[in-house]
């Protein structure tokens, strides 16, 4: 079970990354709708696993996600800077497909419905 501190730090570093993501001018994230599905920050705060979401499915988050491997060193000095914490934890970006299942079971559940 995920302490306090780390869960809430988890939160913080999912908010600041989602804003931080509006500066980056790399075209593989840029331009494309990306969501930060969630934060798993480690017991000593110093890796976290970052799952990103595209609307526009599973291969644009891939591609993001190279992108933001590459932004790592700006995401990280901008996350010291906005959290004022000591030590930026360790990122590792990873695709998540959540958005594009979402979506999938919604017009399921439309088809269902007859809307």
């Amino acid at each position: 079970m995920a302490s306090y501190k780390s869960s809430r730090h988890s939160e913080d570093i999912r908010r600041e990354i989602t804003d931080i993501l509006k500066g980056i001018k790399d075209p593989r994230v840029s331009g494309k709708l990306l969501t930060i599905v969630r934060v798993d920050i480690s017991s000593d705060l110093s890796y976290g696993k970052v799952f990103v979401s595209c609307i526009d499915g599973i291969e644009k988050a891939k591609e993001a996600c190279v992108g933001l491997e590459s932004a790592k060193g700006y995401i990280k000095r901008e996350l010291l800077k906005r959290l004022k914490i000591r030590k930026a934890p360790d990122l590792t970006f990873i695709p998540d497909d959540s958005a594009e299942y979402a979506m999938e079971i919604e017009n399921k559940i439309k088809e269902v419905l007859g809307d």
